[in-house]
Order: C-alpha cells, then structure tokens, then sequence
C-alpha cells in the first residue's frame, strides 16, 4: 500500500498528521538535506566573503537562491545521487557541485565543502532546524497554552474551593489560584529553558581543523569558524571530537520534559476536578461519548494529552541519556537518534493543542463546589486553632482536633456550639463565628 494518513505506521503521520504537518519543514527527510544544503551554501559564500574564493556577484545571489528555494525536486535529486554515494551528506555536496556548474560552469567548485567533515554538516544543520522549530512551534504553542491558563486563572481568581491533601479534604483555596500555579511552574521552566544555548559542532573531521590548517596554516580558523556559525544564529563549540557533545540538546529535551511533566500534572487535576463534578464539559453536537453508554461526556482531551505527554518524555528521556554519550571521537549511535528528535515534538504539540481543547470545554460547577465546602466545616478548624494560639487560649490544637477528627457529622451548627463554649471575649467569638469554608481562602 502507498503511504497515506491510513497506511502510516505511526499515528504522527497518520491519524494526527493534520495537526502537525507543519514539522516536516523541520525533521523530515526533506527538512534535513534543506538545511544541509543552507549550511553547505552559506560556508561557500562564507568563504568567497572572506576572499578564500572568488565568487562573482551574481553567481553569489543565484547560488544563494538554490538553497532558499530548495524543493522536494531538489531533495528528489539528491537522493538519487545518495543511490549511488550511499552517504547522505556528500550526495548533498556532489548536488550542489552540479548546481553550481549549471550557474556559472567557471565557478571554483571545490571549495564546497571544503576542509569539513558531515558531522560539520550534520551538526549545524539539526541545531539550526531545531532551533527554527522550537522559536517558530514550540514557543508559541506553549505561550499560547500559557495565556489561556491565565484567561481562566483570572476569570476563576475569586472563587473558592475546598482543596484536596493526600485526597483529604484541606484548607480552602481558590480555583484562580489553583491554576496560577501551573502558570508559575511553566514560567519558571521556560526561563531555564531560554537560558540554554544553541550550539553547534563546526571543526574538521576530529574538531582541530586540520585540513583547513594544512591548507592554509596562517588563518586563525577557529576565528573563522566562530564567525561562520555566529552567522547562522548558533553558537560554535571549541572543543570537540568528530561530533559536538549533545550536552545543550540533552538539556532541551529534560527541559521540555519538565514542562511535559507540568502539562501531565494539570491534565490529572483538571480530569479529577471534572470526576468530582466541580466542572461540567461543553457538548459538541454529533460527539458521542461512548458506544454503550449514550449519557457520558469523558475528559477525553485530557487524556489524549497526558498519553502523548507520556509518549513524549518516554522518547526526550532516551534522547538526553544516549546522544551526550559516543565512543571516543565518534560512533554512528547520534545518526538514527537525531532523526527521530522531531518524533516527541510531535506529540508534544498535539499534547499541548489537546490540553487547550480540553480547557476549552470546561463549564463551572459553582453549585457542587459550595455543595463540598458547606459539607467540610472541619476545614475551618485550623483557622480557630490558629486564633486561639494568637489569643493564648491553652491547648487549642488538641481542642479542635477532639471537636473535629474522623468526625463526619461536623457542621456550621456545631462549629458554632463550639466557639459558644469557648472561655473568651464576645469580640474574639465573633471573629470566629465569621470564618466559613467560603471564606477561609487566604492571601
């Protein structure tokens, strides 16, 4: 069968391939020969830039076009050359000596590539598409998630809630606040994750730039180099083997696995608090729920996400534990694992798309949130107690805890009989007597 959305393997290419297509311009076949060709292109014009070459104007400009309007075509032709090199990268140098022939057949075509190694190729090529994914995808889709947590954290900022420890009932809090947190985690790991570099591996076939020395010892390549691979927004790296270490993508992929981990905490709470009736989920016309029961509405979004997420950091986990390990100055274990790095994007986004979907449909249950704060007074108990410390009133703690522990028949009636009986002023009794569970939500 020919490969469509039905015949796909994986469902990143099958079921859910409209909603992240657009990846394939960052991780599939084509996105690497793509960007291989930019890094190619670019050192050539580099070179000539630096008077190492001569390069006409024009030839520069057509050449420089070649790769901005790279095309399947052009990937196409590639891989029919790669039929007979069977070595990906120097198809792509042996496609662009063509090319370059076709431009201007005077051209010194033998400095592309010059003095490079593929991982010199490799590794500019997928830093600068990971980079393009996660400045033009990633971060936007993840922000976008972000201010929708906001929009309900301060839609919801003034409403309370009984909270919930070790499954127990707990000092009341407000729902706004509840979801403040998830914003504040995500905040705090989007910074670490902005702080960390993007960097690239550009030395020779060992990292010395020995051939590039050999040929021309009086140039300060690893000037060159840095100012080369500054050019393509990335960072080079001074000391290295065949291949750059992989320490900075290995902390990307613990980093978003973080904010994963975060995204999986919230599709948990947010599922639970739909079990617990304190959301109700908008009903699209057509859905049906389940193929038995006519009447369920299931948190399905959330559970689509946290499936994904799972999938996700399963795969990021592996990434960043093999990728910073290689044999002496290089081994061929990174090749199969950096083509599938846009494998755990993938179900990232669709985690990240599932989890707005799922905050879309929610319907406040204000009703059934007051229903279990009216029946947990015991709740207030720590507010009395703390008062009464402040007040000096011998053994408060021990009191409330007598009044309140395992006791399930504890109410508004009862709380008051308490503070009633209770050897203090009228002024501190009314203080008492106005904490409510409703209230009781602190700063």
């Amino acid at each position: 069968m020919e490969l469509n959305n039905l015949t796909a393997i994986s469902p990143i290419d099958g079921r859910y391939r409209r909603q992240v297509a657009q990846l394939d311009e960052y991780f599939s076949e084509y996105a690497l020969m793509k960007y291989r060709v930019k890094v190619e292109v670019e050192y050539f014009i580099f070179l000539a830039d630096k008077k190492i070459l001569k390069l006409p104007a024009k030839t520069k400009q057509l050449f420089y076009a070649l790769s901005e309007n790279f095309s399947l075509a052009d990937a196409e032709q590639i891989k029919q050359i790669e039929a007979t090199t069977n070595h990906d990268v120097k198809a792509v140098e042996y496609f662009l000596k063509q090319e370059l022939q076709k431009i201007d057949p005077s051209a010194e075509k033998e400095w592309i590539h010059f003095g490079l190694t593929s991982q010199d190729i490799n590794n500019t090529a997928i830093p600068l598409s990971w980079k393009d994914c996660l400045e033009q995808e990633y971060l936007p889709a993840i922000i976008n998630l972000q201010k929708h947590l906001k929009h309900l954290a301060s839609q919801w900022k003034d409403i309370p809630m009984l909270a919930h420890t070790h499954g127990q009932p707990a000092s009341p809090t407000r729902l706004g606040k509840e979801i403040m947190v998830f914003i504040e985690r995500l905040d705090n790991q989007l910074k670490l994750l902005s702080a960390i570099p993007y960097v690239a591996k550009f030395g020779g076939a060992t990292g010395n730039f020995n051939a590039h020395h050999i040929a021309f010892p009086k140039k300060n390549w690893k000037k060159l180099g840095d100012e080369f691979v500054s050019r393509l927004g990335l960072q080079r790296l001074q000391h290295t083997t065949q291949i750059e270490h992989y320490d900075c993508f290995a902390a990307y992929f613990d980093g978003i696995k973080r904010i994963n981990t975060i995204l999986l905490d919230c599709c948990r709470d947010m599922w639970t608090y739909i079990s617990m009736e304190y959301f109700r989920q908008k009903i699209k016309a057509g859905e049906v729920g389940s193929s038995a029961m006519p009447h369920k509405v299931n948190p399905i979004d959330f559970e689509n996400a946290e499936g994904n997420l799972g999938m996700a950091n399963a795969l990021f986990e592996h990434f960043a534990a093999k990728l910073p390990v290689s044999r002496l100055q290089r081994d061929l274990t990174d090749s199969t694992v950096l083509r599938n790095i846009g494998v755990p994007v993938a179900h990232t986004l669709i985690a990240i798309r599932s989890v707005e979907k799922g905050l879309i449909k929610l319907l406040l249950n204000e009703k059934k949130l007051n229903e279990d704060l009216e029946k947990n007074w015991a709740v207030v108990a720590e507010a009395i107690q703390t008062i009464l410390r402040r007040e000096k009133y011998p053994n408060p703690y021990e009191a409330l805890k007598a009044l309140t522990r395992g006791n399930a028949t504890i109410n508004k009636k009862l709380i008051h009989k308490f503070i009633d009986g209770l050897n203090v002023n009228a002024t501190i009794k009314k203080e008492l007597k106005a904490i409510t569970p409703q209230n009781y939500t602190g700063e």
